[in-house]
């Protein structure tokens, strides 16, 4: 199911580029044609649900994720990057039955790459059914058909936003699949930038509610994000199977923030906030698993580098001739992640069983230094103690994993296993903490009748932590300073998940999934020492939820080549506010997302169309001395409009935000800690984001 996940604009160029298949009449084509295909449906084979390249044939796809983004009722869910090391899968997306288990994009990365032509069958199983711990619910295993030619496949996505930002027209990518001899490889060029703005009034209230200030701000960032690399992948000896991917990614993410203030009494001042952070990241990861003995072992090493230099620089000029102010950080990071797993699987009778150890150091070694503009206009470093320091952990962990088939409709796993570690700012005084920690899940999959389809999962997890946070990170645009916390500790679960599946036929797939998570030592916002505050943990807190998703085809009502895709997300959350003792959400949570979208391929020609409304909502931060409402566009419209064979490639032209959401934020500050200090102000912004324009070339070579 296509989902907006981030806000893409359109147009401008698409009119260009797609001015010849515009000008054109729409050509008749046989009733073969893809065009007037019948919609995706299921065939059902031993408790599974088969897509063949011909179900999804009506939307000329151009690589193997084109075909699954458009599997019915399928939300596809990504590797979860913040997981602690490789541990248990999260990803929900198999290729040839195999997790793909990196940091780099992982197996939903690859199928961009991959041409559609080369996909055998897209087979969506329950996870349980699986020997592969940490997945749960539908499972899309992408079986790919043995390349026997070169390809290329090419994206170019350029974007303009009708205020504020730059245009982005580097943004796309270019790939290039081969074989030599028992060697498949994939060489890959992409930039995958980003650009951010909004402007507007912002109005600050003294503690009565008196309107005291006003400030017109713009705010924009323009991202370059390029990456290359290659893959490759050893056929033989044998059974014998390896891959090794080498990637290099440098990026560009200047952002600058600037505003007037115009005070009640007359006064003017004006500000800027410009922030340069020009780094790379490093990657290498491989693995090579072979037959031994009953079984196979799979060795998988991993090595993550990146070198993050961040420089913010804020001035504040008086246009009555005082001397300006300003402040300035100077933040050079070193963030370094070794992994060396191994996995040993082997079958006894009904019963599938995996051993998997794993050894992970994480490091982060930063340098900070905060300099103050003197009177004379130079920046003076004054001293920052909490902004530099190494952190790091080493962990262990062991899983042992049970999956076997209970009945013929019943499915079990069992992953069981812990992890020790050690976890230590190695440039201070504090003793090394040391930790044990154990961890697991229990999987049922059950079909109970034909069209249904139910999991049950129970977990424990450890979650992960940002080393960032045992270090001082002030917020300069926001004039907080945010202490570091070396007591900092990963937070622990206890999780329940449900979900169940209803396949409607030619009408197409619905599924709901509800979850429970209990949480010990939850991420949120803190007091800390010397009356700071910063990121820390709280005891306990609770997380409840559900999320539907469907996808409802027109077709068997006469409305041919139509579907509506709808999902709908919500979450409530519940802990111990530290100050006042008061029941709240997590701060900062995702709590609502809704989007429904309608695509219609119209039947006799290569022309299609979508639109689609989208809802969004993010709980409220709490900080010991503010507390905040940030909701960016909450709610987003748009359509696109796409030919399928503009000479050989699929053009899109979308337009994002017609209904012109804003970026607006309610802030409350407090003199203090705000459960004993009065308010200082309130910050009120309803800022202008405007249209969003997209246009997508897709093709291959």
């Amino acid at each position: 199911m296509l989902v907006f996940g981030r806000l893409r604009g359109v147009m401008l160029c698409g009119s260009v580029l797609a001015a010849p298949a515009f000008g054109q009449a729409a050509t008749p084509v046989p009733a073969s044609d893809p065009a007037v295909a019948s919609p995706a449906v299921a065939t059902p084979v031993a408790g599974k649900r088969i897509y063949t390249t011909a179900d999804f044939a009506r939307f000329a796809p151009k690589t193997a994720y084109d075909m699954l983004v458009q599997v019915p009722s399928f939300t596809i869910r990504t590797a979860d990057t913040t997981e602690r090391g490789l541990g248990q899968a999260s990803e929900n997306v198999l290729i040839n039955g195999e997790r793909i288990a990196n940091k780099s994009g992982g197996a939903v990365d690859q199928l961009k790459k991959v041409p559609a032509a080369n996909v055998e069958r897209i087979e969506i199983v329950d996870a349980a059914s699986l020997g592969i711990a940490g997945l749960s619910g539908q499972v899309a295993n992408i079986v790919l058909k043995q390349a026997t030619a070169s390809s290329g496949q090419f994206d170019w996505e350029p974007s303009f936003r009708a205020h504020f930002a730059k245009p982005e027209l580097l943004g796309g990518s270019v790939s290039y699949s081969g074989r030599s001899g028992p060697v498949d490889y994939t060489l890959s060029l992409k930039n995958n930038p980003g650009r951010g703005g909004f402007g507007g009034p912002i109005l600050i209230y003294d503690a009565n509610h008196v309107l005291t200030e006003r400030r017109n701000e713009i705010y924009h960032s323009e991202t370059e994000n390029a990456n290359a690399e290659a893959k490759f992948t050893l056929h033989g000896p044998g059974t014998s199977i390896g891959n090794m991917t080498v990637g290099y990614n440098p990026y560009w993410s200047p952002t600058h923030i600037r505003d007037r203030r115009d005070f009640v009494t007359g006064e003017t001042r004006r500000r800027s906030t410009i922030t340069k952070l020009d780094g790379y990241f490093f990657d290498w990861n491989g693995d090579y698993e072979f037959a031994l003995g009953p079984g196979r072992l799979k060795t998988i090493g991993l090595y993550h580098f990146e070198h993050e230099p961040l420089v913010t620089t804020q001035i504040l000029r008086f246009d009555n001739g005082n001397p300006s102010t300003g402040t300035r950080l100077d933040r050079n990071t070193r963030i370094k992640e070794m992994i060396g797993r191994a996995e040993y699987g082997w079958k006894g009778g009904r019963n599938d069983w995996q051993l998997s150890l794993e050894r992970a150091f994480n490091s982060l070694d930063q340098i900070g230094r905060l300099f103050s503009l003197s009177p004379d206009g130079e920046f003076e470093e004054v001293e920052f103690p909490g902004g530099s320091g190494k952190v790091q952990e080493v962990r262990y962990e062991a899983i042992g994993t049970l999956s076997r088939p209970l009945t013929s409709n019943l499915d079990l796993q069992v992953a069981a296993g812990a992890e020790i570690s050690k976890l230590e700012r190695v440039d201070g005084d504090l003793p090394p903490r040391k930790f044990f920690r154990p961890k697991g899940s229990v999987t049922l999959g059950w079909r109970p009748a034909d069209g249904w389809d139910a999991s049950l999962k129970l977990r424990r997890r450890v979650g992960q932590i940002s080393f960032y946070d045992f270090l001082d990170q002030p917020n300069l645009s926001n004039d907080r300073e945010n202490s570091g916390n070396p007591d900092l500790v990963p937070p622990q679960s206890w999780e329940g998940e449900v979900e169940v599946g209803r396949d409607l036929g030619p009408w197409g797939k619905t599924r709901l999934r509800t979850w429970y998570y209990a949480v010990e030592d939850i991420i949120d916002r803190i007091p800390l020492p010397n009356n700071g505050q910063g990121v820390g943990n709280l005891p306990s807190a609770k997380r409840y939820g559900f999320e539907s998703t469907s996808t409802i085809q027109f077709d068997p009502i006469g409305w041919t080549g139509a579907k509506l895709d709808l999902t709908l997300l919500r979450e409530w959350t519940s802990v111990r506010d530290p100050l006042t003792r008061e029941k709240r959400s997590i701060s900062g949570v995702q709590d609502v997302f809704a989007i429904a979208q309608l695509r219609h391929d119209i039947p006799h020609t290569a022309w299609a169309w979508s639109v689609y409304v989208q809802r969004n909502h993010y709980a409220k931060y709490y900080y010991p001395t503010e507390v905040y409402d940030a909701q960016d566009i909450p709610t987003i419209a748009g359509f696109y409009v796409e030919h399928k064979n503009v000479f050989g490639m699929t053009v899109r032209a979308t337009v994002d935000n017609v209904f012109n959401g804003r970026h607006t934020l309610d802030r409350v500050v407090y003199t203090g800690y705000r459960d004993r200090f009065p308010v200082s102000f309130f910050d009120k912004r309803d800022q202008l984001v405007g249209p969003l324009f997209n246009l997508s070339v897709k093709g291959t070579f």
